[in-house]
C-alpha cells in the first residue's frame, strides 16, 4: 500500500495548492480531468454538508458530472498530504487516495475506479473506457507529464485505490449529514472487491 508519507516522497515539495495551480495553468489538463476524469474543479458545491465520525474537517475541491464531491481531508499544512474522500449522489462514500496527487492519478489513469469499487477487474475494468477512447494511453502519459505527477499502471493504481477505500469505515471517514437521524453513508467499496 501506498501511504501518505511514500506518496509524500513520490513527490517532493508538492502542496495541494501548487498541484492545483499547475491544472490551472493547463486548461487543456482541467478540461479533461471534468469531463472524462470526473473531477471538475469547477464543482465545488456539495449536494450536501458532511461530517466524519473522525472529526477530521472537509473541503470539497471537485466536483463530478454525476452529482458527486471529492473533499479533501484534514487541516491544510504545507508540508503534507491530506486524503480524497468522494461521495456521490446515492448516499454513498469511499476514501479512494492519500492525497490530492494521488486522487489526480486515479483520475487519469484509470477512468473507470468506481466500477472498482463494485468489484470489477481487469480486463473487464476499463475496457468500455479503453473501446470508446483508443487514445487513452497517450493521453493519459501526456497529462502525467503535464502535471509532473509520477506514471503509473492501472494495476497499481487499483491496487492503492483498494488499499485506501478499505480504510474508510474503520478509519472514520464514512461521513453523516449532521443534524439529521440515519444520515451516515454507505461504503462504495464492495466487500467482494476488496
Amino acid at each position: 500500500m501506498n501511504t501518505a508519507h511514500e506518496t509524500a516522497a513520490l513527490l517532493p515539495g508538492l502542496s495541494d495548492s501548487a498541484l492545483l495551480h499547475r491544472i490551472a495553468a493547463h486548461p487543456g489538463v482541467a478540461a479533461h480531468l471534468a469531463c472524462a476524469g470526473e473531477f471538475d474543479l469547477a464543482r465545488t458545491d456539495p449536494i450536501e454538508s458532511i461530517s466524519l465520525p473522525n472529526g477530521l474537517p472537509v473541503e470539497p475541491v471537485a466536483g463530478c458530472n454525476a452529482g458527486g464531491t471529492h473533499y479533501l481531508c484534514g487541516p491544510a499544512t504545507p508540508d503534507g498530504p491530506r486524503p480524497v474522500l468522494y461521495t456521490d449522489s446515492e448516499g454513498r462514500a469511499s476514501l479512494i487516495a492519500e492525497s490530492l496527487a494521488e486522487a489526480l492519478t486515479l483520475a487519469i489513469v484509470l477512468p473507470s475506479w468506481h466500477d472498482a469499487l463494485a468489484g470489477f477487474r481487469p480486463p473487464a475494468l476499463n475496457a468500455d473506457y479503453l473501446d470508446d477512447h483508443p487514445e487513452h494511453p497517450a493521453v493519459r502519459d501526456r497529462l502525467l507529464a503535464a502535471l509532473r505527477l509520477p506514471p503509473a499502471t492501472a494495476e497499481e493504481v487499483l491496487d492503492r485505490l483498494l488499499a485506501t477505500a478499505a480504510r474508510t469505515v474503520p478509519d472514520g471517514f464514512l461521513p453523516h449529514v449532521p443534524d439529521e437521524e440515519e444520515s451516515a453513508f454507505e461504503p462504495m467499496l464492495e466487500p467482494s472487491a476488496q
